[in-house]
């Protein structure tokens, strides 16, 4: 039986990955458009290209190439982003994963810089890792984009180096162009400590959100 790129569906406190549908496109709309400036060299859709960007994601998983995600926030129950599991590669015998991408990820504006995207990363790892078994896993941005690749090293994922003319890039204005592709990785190896860095990140961003008073009954 050959292996079929269908991953779980992901619950943290902060974040819940669900199946990308077009329930979460109204979501979505209003995600893509809170603030735009931070898209400069990724392709995020804008509120009337949710549908269609939907749809291409539906294709690209009909081909086996991806698994996409909603980002929904749990305090919310908002849509507030997306993710995927991308670019499987398969060990020879073509029925296991011997390594992955995460990518297609874009958060609104609200949601940047806070801990739901370690969060995010954190349950897409894991099960990478720990249920199919990955030698491996891959990320990959804009080598000129600085904010995104502080945010890959900030989850743990080591650089690797830059690969020019790599990817098609993705940046608004670029449409045909190439870009060069910054490469970050996670091995097996390292993924124990890398899961215990995550888990201690999280922890203490939910400690920061407990409220006062909580904290004064536990001290």
């Amino acid at each position: 039986m050959r292996f079929t790129l269908e991953g779980p569906v992901p619950e943290g406190t902060l974040v819940r990955l669900e199946p990308l549908d077009h329930r979460h496109a109204a979501d979505l709309a209003v995600a893509a458009e809170e603030d735009r400036s931070s898209y400069r060299f990724t392709w995020v859709p804008t509120a009337a290209e949710v549908e269609q960007y939907i749809e291409a994601q539906f294709a690209r998983a009909a081909a086996g190439k991806l698994s996409p995600y909603a980002q929904v926030e749990q305090s919310s129950g908002r849509a507030v982003g997306a993710t995927a599991y991308w670019d499987p590669r398969l060990w020879p015998a073509g029925d296991s994963l011997c390594a992955v991408e995460v990518g297609f990820t874009w958060l609104a504006a609200s949601a940047q810089g806070t801990e739901v995207n370690t969060e995010a990363k954190y349950l897409l790892f894991r099960h990478a890792f720990e249920n199919w078994g990955v030698a491996r896993l891959d990320l990959k941005t804009d080598a000129r984009n600085s904010r995104s690749r502080a945010a890959v090293e900030g989850v743990g994922a080591r650089f690797e180096g830059v690969l020019r003319n790599w990817s098609r890039s993705r940046a608004p204005g670029e449409d045909g162009q190439l870009r060069d592709s910054a490469i970050f990785s996670i091995t097996a190896a390292e993924w124990p400590d890398c899961q215990t860095r995550l888990k201690q990140r999280i922890a203490r961003s939910l400690e920061r959100r407990r409220p006062k008073a909580d904290l004064a009954a536990s001290s």
